[in-house]
């Protein structure tokens, strides 16, 4: 019955084409804009980055050094800090490629890699600050509050998933952190890659120049799929049986909703035309953002589909990480607050993107790490 629905589902969608034609150009257009201007500045140098800090040994260096910190706190071994890092770092879907890569590696078990998937995986700091705050909303300082809202949420889902399917032989390490054993496993890591400079870079960039790649299929796909729905008036349909059941939530905030579980800038942009209350604005916002969007989430399939990993808890993380952040936005709005004046829908301008994003983005890294050095120096108490 599944096969024949799939069938039939591929059926209506290529027929949905065939007879907009014009609309399927420019959504396509559209959702290939988006990856142009906000996700490639965001993810490729970071993807390459990665691939050579990997290459390196630097994984295994830092697996030694935040052990003590990692598997107590999160129940992953000091390896997914770099994940946690660049995860943070540079967004969707840098977490799944690094899980996916470690698990593959046989670096992290299958319930470990299920762990470190479920919060690894946020909008980029650019999208969060520049995209939404600055351009969408006209408020640079809410940046934080929504950036805030999104991590610290994402962190307590990590929290929470080192009760996820705990076995008895669990160990919580109490190893000091030493820098002569984590340079050392660097350079066993670095001796067991035989390849030159050149070919780890020229792979790098071969890897990272396909991802990114696929992330743009994805995007202009899923662009396709979303337009064409709105031809039929799908989202309105369900935000008009949903006004229905719950009356107090307008039918344009509903429709905004229903798009943005589907693909999330859209929905963001949405959410400001729909709602004129600042406050409601961001708890919208930091839903579809701690949610993702179905495009997001076909991505992460994709990527861990190579793997034993099971994506049934990626939703779990995916649907508490976006109830959690609409309420600590919430908290934090309250406690900061912003005034409820707002300015029209714009995005940022493309041309100062690019080195917005990467300056923004290595200094989240750089404090990532730094943090997480210092919170495993802190952990540590020698017996």
């Amino acid at each position: 019955m599944s096969n024949v629905a799939r069938v039939l589902t591929l059926s209506l969608l290529a027929l949905g084409m065939f007879i907009y034609p014009q609309e399927v150009l420019s959504s396509a257009g559209g959702g290939l804009t988006l990856w142009w201007r906000f996700v490639l500045p965001a993810l490729l140098p970071f993807f390459i980055l990665s691939e050579l800090l990997m290459a390196s040994g630097f994984v295994h260096f830092l697996g030694v050094l935040l052990e003590s910190f990692m598997r107590p706190v999160f129940r992953l071994p000091g390896k997914a800090a770099f994940v946690v890092a660049m995860g943070y770092t540079s967004g969707f879907p840098m977490g799944a490629v690094l899980t996916a890569r470690l698990r593959n590696d046989g670096e992290i078990t299958r319930e470990e890699g299920e762990r470190l998937l479920a919060f690894t995986n946020n909008p980029s700091p650019g999208f969060m600050f520049g995209a939404v705050a600055s351009g969408m909303l006209g408020k640079p300082a809410l940046g934080i509050l929504l950036a805030g809202s999104v991590y610290l949420a994402n962190l307590i889902v990590g929290f929470l998933f080192r009760f996820y399917r705990v076995t008895p032989n669990s160990q919580q390490s109490s190893t000091f952190p030493s820098f002569k054993r984590a340079w050392r496993e660097m350079k066993n890591a670095q001796n067991r890659d035989t390849r030159t400079f050149g070919q780890v870079l020229g792979d790098a960039i071969k890897q990272s120049t396909n991802t990114v790649l696929m992330v743009a299929g994805f995007m202009a796909f899923f662009s396709v799929i979303l337009r064409l729905l709105n031809l039929w008036h799908i989202p309105l349909l369900l935000a008009t049986i949903g006004h229905s059941i719950i009356r107090i939530i307008q039918i344009p905030v509903l429709q905004a909703l229903f798009n943005g579980l589907f693909e999330m800038t859209l929905g963001c942009q949405e959410a400001i035309q729909a709602l004129s209350l600042l406050d409601q604005q961001v708890a919208l916002l930091s839903l579809l953002m701690g949610w993702g969007g179905l495009s997001v989430f076909a991505q992460v399939a994709g990527l861990i589909s190579g793997t034993d990993l099971r994506f049934s808890s990626f939703l779990i993380a995916r649907t508490l990480h976006a109830l959690i952040a609409l309420g600590l936005s919430q908290l934090f709005l309250f406690v900061a607050k912003v005034p409820a004046s707002t300015i029209p829908v714009q995005l940022p301008d493309p041309s100062a993107y690019f080195w917005n994003t990467w300056h923004l983005s290595s200094y989240v890294f750089i404090g990532c790490m730094f943090l997480l050095v210092v919170l495993a120096l802190i952990r540590f108490r020698p017996s």
